[in-house]
């Protein structure tokens, strides 16, 4: 019997950032099932951090994080959010949201947003106007995971993976399906997409999570052409988005497949879709597709992140729902989880900012199952 002060199962940002808030004043284990950290979620988004996704309460945990993210984790990049004719409310109502929480935020019309990203399409079908924040970041995912992993080791915590959990009895006793068997008085639950399949285990009533899957392709820029220095760029409303990664450009049809928890897989309509998106949007051919990807969001019933523990069961906290946003909203969500379990509170100004309890605490849901309030 190998024992802890605190079990998290799930090695993805949400697991490690709580860990690592943890770490410094507890024994932390951390259980992932996979022989790598952050595989079906963290490790497969755009690793782009920027205020053009989710509502006010995801926007606030984004800005209250930005902070922690320092020098070989993130890198600052322009974020231009575009619309077509038919889509300019969207981007008016978009820029008076995000001017709540960053600086420098402005419209830029055709000709900008050309020499901004060049193949865009503009005028006509295309694009009349844009809004360009500039206090985009480019996220390192491994470069973050590995970080919060450290931290944990380096506190005398463990990080351990290939450890899919096989049997959880309360009080918390988890086995694996190696036949390894853990102890501790309290459990976190941050296994993302199985986060209700964990919650079954245990005994402990689901919170009715949604996993989606979505479609990333990967393309060649016009030969010859570095793309470095080119931004984020998204449609106003979720149809659309397009980023330089790793020398070529990511894109995504910001799909949102409802699938069971799994090792999501590209399917070939989905890459044909986000290949069609990229010649609606943009003056490039896609002769090629180098790569294409998949992976899991996945989202409660409002689509804000949730933390706090169970209702039916002491010791059994959920740290869940993190959709697209879970590596931009870490550092929140990690130091939402430490003031919970620790007793220190709500993390300083993050309330204010608009992500207090009632917007990412778990009672929430309660309220909003009994109103029955769909998913948005």
């Amino acid at each position: 019997m190998n024992r802890a002060d605190i079990l998290v199962i799930g090695g993805g940002v949400a697991g490690l950032s709580a860990a690592a808030c943890l770490a410094r004043h507890a024994r932390i284990v951390v259980l992932e099932a996979e022989d790598s950290l952050g595989v079906h979620a963290s490790g497969r988004s755009a690793t782009f951090s920027h205020y053009g996704i989710g509502d006010r309460a995801v926007r606030a945990l984004t800005a209250w994080s930005r902070p922690f993210f320092g020098e070989g984790v993130a890198d600052r990049a322009n974020a231009l959010f575009v619309a077509t004719k038919e889509m300019m409310p969207a981007l008016e109502e978009l820029e008076k949201e995000m001017a709540r929480f960053t600086r420098g935020l402005r419209r830029v019309g055709e000709a900008e947003m050309l020499g901004l990203f060049p193949p865009l399409r503009v005028g006509g079908e295309g694009a009349v106007a844009g809004c360009l924040d500039p206090d985009g970041l480019r996220l390192d995912s491994d470069a973050l995971l590995q970080g919060y992993a450290r931290a944990v080791r380096g506190a005398g915590g463990e990080v351990l993976t290939g450890r899919r959990v096989a049997r959880i009895r309360p009080s918390w006793a988890v086995s694996t399906e190696g036949g390894e068997e853990w102890r501790a008085p309290l459990l976190v639950n941050a296994a993302g997409a199985w986060a209700d399949r964990i919650a079954v285990l245990a005994g402990v009533s689901p919170l009715g999570l949604r996993a989606l899957r979505r479609t990333i392709i990967a393309v060649d820029p016009p030969e010859g052409t570095s793309v470095r220095s080119w931004p984020f760029v998204k449609t106003a409303v979720d149809d659309f988005y397009i980023l330089p990664e790793g020398g070529r450009l990511a894109a995504s049809p910001v799909d949102e497949v409802e699938c069971e928890p799994c090792d999501a897989q590209p399917e070939d309509y989905d890459v044909a879709i986000a290949a069609s998106k990229i010649e609606q949007y943009t003056r490039l051919s896609v002769a090629r597709i180098a790569h294409r990807r998949a992976g899991l969001r996945t989202f409660a019933a409002d689509r804000v992140p949730v933390a706090g523990f169970a209702a039916d069961s002491p010791g059994f906290f959920w740290l869940a729902g993190q959709g697209g946003y879970g590596l931009q909203t870490a550092p929140a969500m990690g130091a939402v989880t430490k003031g919970l379990i620790d007793g220190s509170g709500w993390p300083e100004g993050l309330a204010e900012l608009g992500a207090g309890p009632g917007e990412v605490g778990i009672d929430r849901l309660a309220r909003l199952a009994a109103g029955r309030q769909p998913l948005s």
